[in-house]
């Protein structure tokens, strides 16, 4: 997955030094616990020289591209959980079949790998940020520090959107979200129990961490974070919120800063080995690294997956008949069930996972322009014909929110959007209200059993 730095420490400085919330956040088991593992390097020499900062910061990276965060999961768990009969679970893992039914258990594990790998990766960027005074150079310094905080500003973020009620549900301010731990942690104990910071608080963090990551990184990156990523993020972190006038100022920042264009086709946005101009920020697969487990669970036998999640007719039926994404669906070989061609690619050299497209920042700019009543970078209407005439679709003279909604529902199916997007306009997903204990994750059992301070969700038991 990444090529800048080496790579030799990596997994040495991910699982010793950077173990710490390893259960992550658990406290229990004392005497295993303050066992030092053989093997162990001592933290006063881990990030004791530039090289392992460097190598700490490709750890981050590849906790982000775990298969249970944006290597899949941080998409597809969303996604089901959002469902409402446009797709069936045939799968035989009991987990997402949980989330699919919106009958999930606190011990259901594709959530608790949601969670702990998560603050893997949070915890691994706390260590880089608390050692950037290792790096002489300051350009360097301020790219690690917008690097860093970006990975750990883009996880509390999905965090905080599905273990905790949406922003909209109620007071912000009262409602219990996620534990935020912003520096390392290196051993655990009962001083370590950590309690959940309520959802204002998670939200003014990511704000914070993402705003001072764009602030610190450059305009081009290589596959890294780089600027442009990190106001693609806000302006998700901002839609989410209702703010759609700085929503729409950072979407505008990407579309105008010049480095980023459509795929000709709708088709060549996805199932590419390498990033193209439409990805704002993309995880790395390649023969060597990297999962996609998008591929694992979505595509036919025959295109290296299990072919458990089957496209229904109620969603194919969403598309006119002229729309080119109609046409992005294929015929199981094995099964006759149909499957979605995002996710289909199973080459040798593997494809990589868009997690931000551009096509989404000209779907955010429409929205927020029609709900501000502003005017930012362009008319709604030229913003949503972009998206249809890649399409194939006629262009519109005027639109109104229903339309771009109904763009996004179509455009960004299948990367892990729907359930946010239906929480934050507050509608159903069946019979279940978008605030609906149902559509909230359970904190995993295994937290609530070692840590007393953690509060559980409604719903889940105590």
């Amino acid at each position: 997955m990444i090529n800048r730095y080496p790579t030799d420490l990596t997994s040495v400085l991910r699982g010793l030094l950077l173990g710490g919330l390893g259960m992550l956040l658990l406290v229990g088991c004392d005497s295993f616990l303050s066992v030092d593992p053989k093997q162990s390097i001592d933290e006063s020499q881990a990030l004791s020289t530039p090289q392992n900062v460097r190598a700490a910061l490709v750890g981050a990276y590849d906790d982000l591209s775990s298969s249970n965060l944006y290597g899949g999961q941080y998409m597809m768990s969303p996604d089901l959980l959002a469902d409402n009969g446009d797709v069936q679970w045939d799968g035989t893992f009991a987990d997402p079949a949980e989330i699919i039914n919106k009958n999930m258990f606190s011990n259901n594990g594709f959530v608790e790998t949601q969670w702990t790998d998560a603050y893997e990766a949070i915890n691994t960027s706390n260590n880089v940020l608390s050692a950037l005074g290792q790096l002489e150079n300051q350009q360097e310094r301020e790219r690690v520090k917008g690097e860093a905080l970006f990975i750990r500003g883009a996880l509390y973020f999905e965090l905080v959107r599905l273990f905790a009620q949406p922003w909209n549900a109620g007071d912000p301010s009262s409602t219990p979200g996620v534990p935020l731990v912003l520096e390392p942690t290196r051993e655990i104990d009962e001083e370590e129990n950590v309690t959940r910071d309520n959802v204002q608080a998670v939200y003014d963090q990511v704000e914070d961490d993402l705003t001072t990551a764009r602030d610190s990184l450059p305009a081009t990156n290589e596959e890294f974070a780089d600027t442009y990523a990190a106001s693609a993020l806000l302006s998700r972190v901002y839609l989410m919120q209702g703010r759609y006038e700085e929503a729409a100022t950072a979407a505008n920042r990407v579309i105008q800063s010049g480095e980023y264009a459509l795929a000709e086709t709708f088709a060549g946005a996805f199932n590419n080995n390498e990033d193209i101009p439409e990805y704002i920020f993309a995880i790395q697969v390649t023969p060597q690294d990297g999962v996609n487990d998008l591929n694992l669970f979505y595509a036919a036998e025959a295109d290296g997956g299990r072919g458990d999640i089957n496209i229904q007719e109620q969603h194919l039926n969403r598309y006119a008949a002229d729309d080119a994404r109609a046409d992005f669906f294929y015929e199981d070989p094995s099964t006759g069930d149909i499957r979605t061609q995002k996710w289909q690619d199973d080459e040798a050299d593997g494809a990589n996972i868009p997690i931000i497209r551009l096509a989404e920042m000209y779907l955010t700019r429409a929205e927020a322009n029609l709900r501000a009543g502003t005017s930012i970078g362009a008319d709604p209407v030229d913003d949503v014909n972009e998206i249809r005439e890649r399409a194939d679709l006629p262009t519109l003279r005027s639109v109104r929110v229903e339309n771009v909604l109904r763009q996004r529902r179509l455009e960004l199916v299948f990367e892990g959007n729907l359930l946010h997007d239906l929480k934050r306009t507050e509608q159903s997903v069946g019979a279940l209200p978008y605030d609906a204990e149902e559509l909230v994750y359970p904190i995993p059992q295994r937290e609530i059993d070692a840590n007393p301070e953690i509060q559980q969700n409604p719903g889940y038991g105590s």
